[in-house]
């Protein structure tokens, strides 16, 4: 037998080869859809793009990772965030050309540092990342979350709303309930059953609005702008000088969000498909949505924390969810409707998703028996907590190393430099 077929996570409801039937198959994928749909078109919306080609590029760019992954690693690609500020400078000053060349360059970054892990193989990961550094990471990812969960759950237009708060507080109660008390396939599904409760609150509560819903056709293309096709070719070079290096730093992420996958499924993708492989598969879902006209991709921590919580862990429901994704983006009244959700409802489910993600962290650290008797475990797990978490960052010119990159580099460096035992331990 293959060890895809031996091993199974018996705490999985559906693990990662299960294939659930169709009714299930299809609730499942549409609960992935409602929880990655907010972010992935709101970075269109900061930059300047439509929706509708971010979410037919997250889709598309998902199943490409599925299968450069073979199918192995249960995990959706939506818009990233950490390009954003650089590529509203190119939009403002080039237009999206600039973009897309931009897109194309850090994907072509993740592709060559595929090639090199492949080559050389990945077995320094365990060395760069014990579960001293590891869990703190994992907590910091999930932890990082916690402000925008708060300000979606509590402000309209920057303001302090009851109504919203209201509604984001009914969601997770309603979310809460479904995840403990419910039994059978509809404890499966407790966010997509969070999010449709919340929504007929809000409804309720006189804020959602209908207008893009009632305007919106049943049919339309994605806004493509494919290179080489819709404008005349010209080499950008502050696009690729300004976005390639970014991509350095979603590669602490994506590694971030595969050790959450792996504590999660109990396996360890650095070795099975391998960390090319996924990073391959990133590189690539980058790259097309470059020449389609989206914004670069990466996997997401809302859909991860929509694993943790359902522990459906299949990669059929994953496909599914991008399979969808691509159907809506010609669909513009389904995907108003999707738009119309109201950011309470996503900041009540995401005070769960998220802290979901930074509890996985914490199981590392106590299932790895962590001794914080030592000050070099204490030291580490500190400053990984405090930077990540404060949300500090690195701002050289257009180029900025994110929280999450800087506590990851902080964690590395500390571990490789600190003594086992500080001198008064010995």
């Amino acid at each position: 037998m293959s060890e895809k077929e031996v091993f199974r996570n018996k705490d999985a409801l559906l693990d990662i080869n299960d294939k659930p039937n169709f009714p299930h198959w299809l609730v499942l994928s549409i609960q992935h859809l409602f929880t990655m749909f907010g972010a992935t078109v709101l970075v269109p919306l900061l930059i300047g793009l439509n929706p509708s080609i971010a979410l037919f590029c997250s889709g598309v760019g998902t199943i490409v990772y599925l299968l450069c992954t073979k199918a192995k690693i249960p995990a959706y690609l939506g818009s990233s965030f950490a390009f954003i500020m650089t590529m509203q400078v190119l939009m403002k000053n080039y237009g999206y050309p600039a973009v897309g060349q931009g897109a194309i360059a850090a994907g072509l970054v993740y592709v060559i540092v595929s090639l090199i892990v492949g080559k050389f193989g990945s077995s320094w990961v365990d060395k760069l990342l014990p579960p001293v550094v590891v869990g703190p990471i994992i907590i910091v990812i999930g932890l990082s979350l916690a402000t925008t969960a708060a300000n979606d759950a509590m402000l309209n237009n920057s303001n302090y709303d009851l109504k919203f708060f209201s509604v984001a507080i009914f969601t997770l109660l309603l979310t809460i309930g479904f995840n403990i008390f419910l039994r059978g396939f509809p404890s499966m599904i407790p966010v997509l059953l969070g999010i449709i409760g919340g929504y007929i609150f809000a409804v309720m509560m006189g804020i959602v609005d209908f207008t893009a819903v009632a305007k919106a056709k049943w049919f339309t293309l994605p806004a493509f702008d494919v290179m080489f096709i819709n404008y005349d070719f010209k080499w950008y070079p502050a696009a690729i000088l300004g976005m390639a290096p970014i991509a350095f730093v979603t590669m602490t992420e994506h590694m971030g969000h595969i050790m959450v996958l792996n504590k999660l499924t109990k396996r360890n993708f650095f070795k099975d498909p391998g960390l090319n492989k996924t990073l391959l598969g990133d590189g690539f879902s980058s790259i097309i949505a470059g020449f389609a006209g989206g914004p670069p991709t990466t996997s997401y921590g809302e859909n991860i924390g929509v694993l943790a919580m359902s522990k459906v862990h299949s990669v059929w429901v994953i496909g599914g969810a991008a399979f969808f994704a691509i159907v809506f983006s010609f669909c513009g009244k389904i995907s108003a409707l999707i738009q119309s959700i109201p950011s309470p409802v996503i900041g009540g489910i995401s005070f769960l998703l998220f802290g979901m993600i930074a509890s996985n962290g914490l199981q590392i650290l106590v299932d790895n028996k962590v001794n914080y008797a030592l000050k070099r475990n204490l030291v580490i797990t500190s400053v990984i907590l405090v930077v990540g978490v404060g949300g500090t960052y690195l701002q050289l010119g257009n180029f900025q190393l994110t929280s999450i990159a800087l506590a990851t580099i902080f964690g590395i460096g500390l571990n490789l430099i600190l003594p086992k035992y500080a001198f008064s331990e010995r």
